[in-house]
């Protein structure tokens, strides 16, 4: 009989195709596991105790990036990198800047007016960025989108329900709506608009708008002899050309309804952004 002793089995892990590398004898890969925290989610340190880890609170504040649904062209809109262009812009960007540093002892929202291209969403996905560093959950919804969201509810095949849907915009504590008025104001628009800004007028929650219709009628002998032409070119004989026009006669008010306005005047400051179409500028370069 040999007098060996018996060698105590390896433990060999054979990784899929799709991994890096393969662990022997027991080894375990620890290339994802937090150095601070070991994956608790608590970091000890020394001489002033236990903390939430920082690699925590990165993943709160991802997951609150992605919730967001910040639409990715706006990925890089922050409040450093928004260009100033004359009074409004300023007053524009005094607002915001109040808005992320004060809050939450903020308890007005914004209210930003101006034709296309002047910065509205820009500045306004600045203020939820710079929000959602602060931990504060934010959503951003293009009003258009959202109403055919909750149109969608209703059909009987659809997973969702307009419960479902409203739920987050109600409860959200910052929500900017995009391109208030654009969609055909018809009675169950106004009516649902109506129903989604009341609820947040009423919870006191945080609401930033943009739109690209005035307070004011605008006088269509003031229109450029260059927009004239413009509208009257073969190219812009389509349906958003025609709502290109709509616009120079008709005021948020018309848009969106009487008492929706209303409570707009108490909810917001406003702030009139005037200024060339950047992307208009951007094609001239």
């Amino acid at each position: 009989m040999s007098s060996e002793i018996p060698q105590k089995p390896s433990l060999q892990i054979v990784k899929s195709e799709t991994e890096s590398r393969t662990t022997v004898r027991g080894e375990v890969d620890d290339s994802e596991v937090c150095p601070r925290c070991f994956d608790t989610g608590v970091e000890v340190v020394v001489g002033k105790g236990a903390r939430p880890c920082k690699c925590r609170t990165s993943d709160s504040r991802r997951s609150f990036l992605n919730s967001a649904r910040i639409p990715k062209r706006y990925d890089e809109c922050t409040l450093e990198n928004f260009k100033t262009r004359g009074e409004g812009h300023q007053k524009a960007l005094h607002y915001a800047r109040m808005i992320v540093d004060d809050y939450p002892y903020v308890d007005c929202g914004l209210l930003l007016m101006g034709p296309a291209g002047v910065g509205k969403t820009h500045l306004a996905v600045a203020i939820l960025r710079g929000l959602l560093k602060k931990g504060v959950p934010c959503l951003f919804f293009e009003s258009g989108a959202l109403l055919k969201r909750i149109q969608d509810s209703y059909n009987p095949v659809s997973k969702m329900s307009e419960s479902s849907v409203l739920a987050p915009i109600y409860e959200t504590a910052v929500l900017v709506l995009d391109e208030l008025g654009a969609s055909i104001p018809t009675d169950w628009v106004r009516d649902t608009l109506y129903q989604i800004i009341n609820t947040r007028y009423n919870d006191k929650k945080l609401t930033i708008f943009t739109t690209n219709f005035l307070d004011e009628r605008p006088d269509r002998a003031s229109v450029s002899d260059d927009e004239i032409d413009e509208s009257d070119s073969r190219k812009r004989k389509s349906l958003s050309d025609r709502r290109s026009k709509t616009m120079l006669t008709q005021t948020l008010e018309d848009r969106i309804g009487v008492p929706l306005r209303s409570r707009l005047y108490e909810m917001c400051n406003k702030v009139e952004l005037s200024g060339e179409d950047f992307r208009k500028r951007a094609e001239g370069a």
